[in-house]
């Protein structure tokens, strides 16, 4: 049976034989993640089969442990890209992973040092031989329907990323409000369901005007959890759900096209969420997260801009050191082409970019101060990668303290999260009802 080319990769120190302490799966319409971590470096090698498509991975000097013998019930039926697994001895040291493989795949096969909580973890990230842009593919699909990029307002929103995987036993993915049971009395806020939106105007003989494209971008996923509350909730769920609840608050409105840089359990890495929104050519984005301090009783909304002359705080910078880690948590491929241009990307910002993300955020601010106490009065500023787009004005919305018990309390509950959506989507709306001109051609 032919072999396609041969591939290795070798981590620089081996070890004896160990246990695999981990291994995980995380499927997305994009790509499918598999992650093996363990107490030391891996020393592997890994190489294809055709006719069907086999991705076949040997581990040296790893013991074959109870975490790699359930790694095949981890796969679903409806994963993408891996039609199932089988793990076995290759030798008496070394153990062969075979991914039985439902299309043809460019895999990227690497190592990640130790870092937070993790230890050495050696990752596959299962990319389609053509892979499907989701982005470009909604574009492509507005342009012929509507011939301006954009569809009209009685098209049927398309979420970016469909990803259909089940959920695992080991890596529940986020569901629904996690609360069903709202802290505090009194209902969800109605405001956004009480303004009845306008219609852009039609003109004879011209083209209805675009509509706002705005990317809400749900921080962390998959191997990188965010922060962590005392009661186990989890930043990453958290804030998906918030964003899809601004999506939902927006969606109805003609005048806005909303769009998520992940719409489900998996790890995006910082450069390439500023890259789908300049894809998208947005005219905002918003990137949702849930604080997380050293002292238990910081507590507070807060609403952060780029910054090219240092933080405005101490624990803006702190917040950005800590956010812009999230690439090391979550497990990069640094030999891969586009760190260069991801480098180069994240060095750009104008000063236009800055004003204007520094008013949408005093919008913003101002909704939020009506639902939840404000850590700080005024938009604060700090070098966070994810605010980078040199041309799209961009904040940073931290929905309140995780690491404080009352408000991780907040977090948990489908009242405050209809409330927060409310607020962000009212503050987007007074922004481009005061900017309206800001759409992009």
């Amino acid at each position: 049976m032919p072999l396609a080319p041969f591939a290795s990769l070798y981590a620089t120190d081996a070890s004896a034989a160990t246990k695999i302490n981990a291994a995980r799966v995380w499927p997305a319409s994009e790509y499918t993640r598999v992650t093996f971590e363990a107490p030391s470096a891996f020393k592997f090698k890994y190489f294809f089969v055709k006719d069907p498509e086999r991705l076949v991975l040997d581990i040296e000097n790893i013991e074959l442990g109870d975490a790699l013998k359930t790694l095949a019930a981890k796969v679903g039926n409806d994963d993408p890209y891996i039609k199932s697994v089988r793990v076995g001895l290759n030798k008496p040291t070394v153990v062969r992973v075979v991914l039985d493989l439902k299309t043809e795949v460019l895999p990227q096969v690497f190592a990640v040092a130790p870092v937070g909580e993790f230890g050495h973890r050696l990752m596959l990230d299962i990319y389609p031989a053509k892979p499907v842009d989701p982005m470009l593919a909604l574009l492509n699909e507005d342009t012929a329907a509507f011939g301006q990029g954009l569809p009209s307002q009685n098209s049927t929103p398309t979420n970016l990323d469909n990803s259909t995987s089940a959920s695992k036993p080991s890596e529940p993915m986020p569901a629904p409000p996690i609360n069903n049971k709202p802290n505090g009395a009194g209902t969800p806020s109605t405001a956004t369901a009480e303004k009845t939106p306008e219609s852009p105007p039609i003109i004879a003989g011209k083209k209805r005007p675009r509509p706002f494209v705005v990317v809400l971008d749900p921080g962390h996923g998959g191997e990188d959890p965010g922060a962590v509350g005392r009661m186990g909730t989890r930043e990453k769920d958290v804030v998906l759900t918030i964003s899809r609840l601004i999506k939902d608050s927006l969606d109805d409105d003609p005048r806005y096209r909303i769009a998520l840089t992940r719409d489900g359990d998996f790890f995006v890495p910082l450069h390439h969420r500023v890259q789908r929104a300049r894809r998208l050519k947005a005219d905002l984005f918003v990137s949702v997260h849930a604080d997380a301090f050293t002292h238990p009783q910081a507590n507070g909304s807060s609403v952060f801009a780029l910054s090219e002359r240092g933080a405005t705080s101490t624990a803006a910078k702190w917040l950005a050191n800590k956010e812009n880690e999230a690439d090391l948590i979550g497990g990069i491929n640094m030999n891969t082409q586009d760190a260069g241009l991801a480098r180069i990307l994240l060095d750009l910002s104008t000063t236009a970019q800055i004003n204007d993300s520094l008013k949408i955020g005093r919008y913003v601010l101002a909704e939020l101060g009506e639902i939840n106490r404000l850590h700080k009065p005024q938009v604060e500023q700090a070098g966070f990668a994810v605010l980078k787009a040199p041309d799209i004005p961009s904040i940073l919305v931290e929905t309140a303290f995780i690491s404080n018990l009352e408000e991780e309390k907040k977090l948990r509950s489908t009242q405050y999260q209809s409330k927060f959506a409310d607020a962000l989507a009212d503050g987007i709306r007074t922004y481009f009802k005061k900017n309206p001109a800001l759409a992009r051609a």
